[in-house]
């Protein structure tokens, strides 16, 4: 079962003009394709498909408003505007029950590692094998616990049932390092000395003021 439907409508204009009119009227241009038909330009409703992309790697059924078609698919390109942050185009390659595709998964890291440490997070997606109709949403690193030295590999971090891991195993995901400690010393040193040099600097205008004084 798809995680999310949305309507399509047919697109028969192209090019930016045509663009912009249809995301003016609420909806995103996007192309289908795959599994080798020809490429389909539809549009889709604006509001529906944004909360639908918010879900990574989501299984979305696309409906024909005519009730012509349904195919299944999931966005393989996202263009978005960089200042309003809207979604201008959408790529979405078709997607068949029982086939297995690849896909980037976001890790997140949970936990808090050990006192006085550092947790740097290296990659922040993993390349996957799955099942087209069971693609993982997101994959945990947890760090819960863990001292300055260690290190979360690719082929370390735990995959659901029936997911492969494509990336490279070896391939560095977290690291835990010692956090690094503030010279407090050195600063207070720097603050005496930039303060005694404006000392110094104010002195030499009085002294200067003063010398004009006694000229006049």
């Amino acid at each position: 079962m798809a995680d999310f439907k949305l309507l399509a409508e047919a697109r028969n204009e192209f090019g930016k003009g045509a663009a912009r009119r249809i995301r003016r009227a609420g909806r995103i241009p996007a192309v289908v394709y795959g599994h080798g038909g020809d490429p389909v330009h539809i549009s889709l409703e604006g509001h529906a498909t944004m909360m639908a992309l918010k879900h990574a790697n989501a299984l979305l059924e696309i409906e024909s408003t005519d009730g012509s078609k349904n195919v299944l698919a999931i966005a393989r390109d996202v263009q978005i505007e960089p200042v309003r942050r809207e979604i201008e185009h959408l790529d979405l390659i078709i997607v068949k029950r029982g086939e297995k595709i690849e896909v980037d998964v976001p890790v997140h890291v949970v936990g808090e590692a050990a006192p006085g440490t550092m947790v740097s997070q290296v990659e922040s997606t993993l390349l996957v094998l799955a099942d087209a109709t069971k693609l993982p949403e997101s994959l945990e690193v947890t760090v819960e616990g863990r001292p300055a030295g260690e290190h979360v590999l690719a082929g370390q971090v735990e995959l659901p049932a029936g997911v492969e891991l494509v990336a490279d195993p070896e391939q560095l995901v977290v690291n835990v390092s010692e956090e690094a400690e503030m010279d407090t010393e050195s600063d207070a040193e720097e603050d005496a000395t930039e303060a005694e040099s404006t000392d110094e600097e104010s002195t030499d205008e009085e002294s200067t003021e003063e010398e004009s004084s006694e000229e006049e």
